[in-house]
């Protein structure tokens, strides 16, 4: 049963979006209110994903329901799409977290279930391949969806009354989808056509035009990759220690997390490049025959293209099964906590996140291909592998808040969150612009009764832009663009106290 409610939770966060890289500045309204501060103040469940040693310091026995709202604004500009603006999409985050200190024991144990962040972008964009007969564009779909959800259990257990050490063991639970035109290298065609030579299609379709070549230095497929879903483990290690009355320190660490998302389904359709490919062979037969017509011409073009086992009328569209594996990244942290006074406290949190050596690829392994054309042309019975790069950079984060008592039953809340930019210029794209990095956040929690509080908070990170290289590893229509990302976060949860 226990598993089943994970599991569905997990299901409900299918959407989830980034803030700091793909991951949440905070679990539940309190302690995004102040800032996402939570590795060195001990008040809240969620610990349990930021310092599972600091659940031995809550009061009694406690439980947080939570669902946050996040709306992204995006947008992107190129040389032939100017400031256009993604679609607005709503993502529902839940979070649901219990946490028992055992009577008469130093041992305090939680299970809760947590979005842990992820990435969602669509837009309808301009790509020079793609043209009607009178040159116009056919606006291609630009679409991915990535999201992670991790729950599972803690425990923490006093070594002393102002010190203690923590654990947590999760499932994590991600889904991912990708739609956009997917461009490669020329030298991914390795079909050979010429066995005396060794020349491949890869090197008809790159080669001058002068020398019976193509010219082309990317060839690009409309891909739509979906339906992948992955389980992996996440370890959490951490150490709370109340040096007095006034003072909270606390660390933790987070293990790296690798997933393989298995059973999705691919369709690369690479029509639009072949019917390119086409209508310059027939440019390049008429010129090297002036008397021949178009249709002498096509003709005559497509028996070369027979001639080289290629047969036109099955078309380039091939189905695949796909698998893909990318890492999450492990994190160290830091935190403090200080209470100025009896009504106002002050939060600091520190962090590294090691995006270097997690998203440095995604691995992408298709197989079962079912078109013999492009069987033909990769060179290959219908499986083969490829990296698509990633190449982000680590990233290091700062998080400060405040709580104030405001009065009996209402608390007040602010904060501020900033985390560098972890993804580089060489591999920034639309629809994964994890790029934000200054976050503001106000929020308040409203006493019910001695059990009960309801809390809130909302968050906006400002809106951030970042420009491309000249030379985009992944592909040319990405050159010198303008990728930006805006966030509008409302966060609300119930705390309810067992005393």
């Amino acid at each position: 049963m226990k598993k089943s409610l994970l599991i569905a939770l997990m299901l409900i966060a299918a959407g989830a979006y980034s803030t700091d890289g793909t991951r949440m500045v905070g679990f539940d309204a309190r302690s995004v209110g102040r800032g996402g501060t939570s590795i060195g103040i001990f008040n809240s469940t969620t610990l349990m994903m930021t310092n599972p040693a600091g659940i031995s310091f809550l009061n009694g026995s406690s439980m947080d329901v939570g669902m946050s709202l996040m709306i992204p604004g995006m947008k992107f500009t190129n040389t032939i799409n100017n400031d256009v603006q993604g679609e607005t999409n709503y993502f529902p985050l839940p979070e649901i977290a219990f946490v028992h200190h055992v009577d008469d024991n130093d041992l305090t144990w939680g299970v809760g279930a947590f979005t842990q962040g992820g990435m969602g972008a669509d837009f309808m964009l301009n790509h020079n391949l793609f043209r009607n007969a009178d040159g116009s564009f056919v606006q291609q779909k630009y679409h991915s969806k990535l999201a992670v959800m991790q729950g599972g259990i803690s425990a923490a257990y006093r070594l002393s009354p102002q010190f203690s050490v923590g654990v947590s063991a999760h499932l994590v639970y991600g889904q991912m989808e990708f739609a956009m035109p997917y461009s490669l290298a020329p030298s991914i065609m390795k079909g050979v056509i010429n066995p005396a030579t060794g020349m491949t299609f890869g090197d008809m379709f790159a080669g001058p035009p002068g020398s019976g070549g193509f010219g082309y230095t990317e060839v690009t497929a409309a891909a739509d990759m979906s339906g992948l879903t992955a389980f992996g483990f996440s370890g959490k290690i951490g150490i709370a220690y109340k040096v007095n009355d006034k003072f909270t320190v606390g660390a933790s660490y987070t293990s790296p997390s690798g997933l393989t998302f298995k059973n999705g389904k691919a369709k690369m359709d690479m029509t639009a490049q072949l019917n390119n490919a086409f209508g310059l062979a027939v440019q390049g037969y008429i010129a090297h025959n002036p008397g021949a017509t178009q249709t002498q011409a096509q003709q005559a073009v497509m028996a070369q293209f027979a001639g080289l086992g290629i047969d036109l009328s099955k078309g380039v569209a091939a189905n695949y099964d796909l698998e893909a594996k990318m890492t999450f990244p492990q994190s160290i942290g830091v935190g403090l906590g200080y209470r100025v006074s009896q009504n106002l406290q002050l939060a600091l949190d520190a962090e590294w996140v090691n995006w270097k050596n997690a998203f440095d690829k995604m691995g992408l392994s298709l197989s079962n291909g079912d078109n013999a054309n492009v069987n033909r042309m990769l060179g290959n019975s219908g499986s083969f592998s490829l990296d698509f790069p990633l190449n982000w950079k680590d990233s290091y984060c700062i998080r400060l808040g405040l709580e104030y008592a405001a009065s009996v039953p209402l608390t007040l809340r602010a904060g501020y969150a900033y985390g560098s930019n972890p993804v580089p210029e060489s591999t920034i794209f639309p629809v994964f612009p994890a790029i934000v990095e200054n976050h503001i956040m106000v929020g308040a929690s409203f006493q019910l009764s001695d059990a009960l509080s309801v809390n809130g908070a909302y968050e906006l990170a400002l809106n951030k832009s970042e420009t491309a290289s000249s030379q985009s590893v992944l592909a040319r229509e990405y050159n010198n663009s303008v990728s930006q990302l805006s966030e509008n976060i409302f966060h609300l949860s119930v705390t309810w106290l067992f005393r």
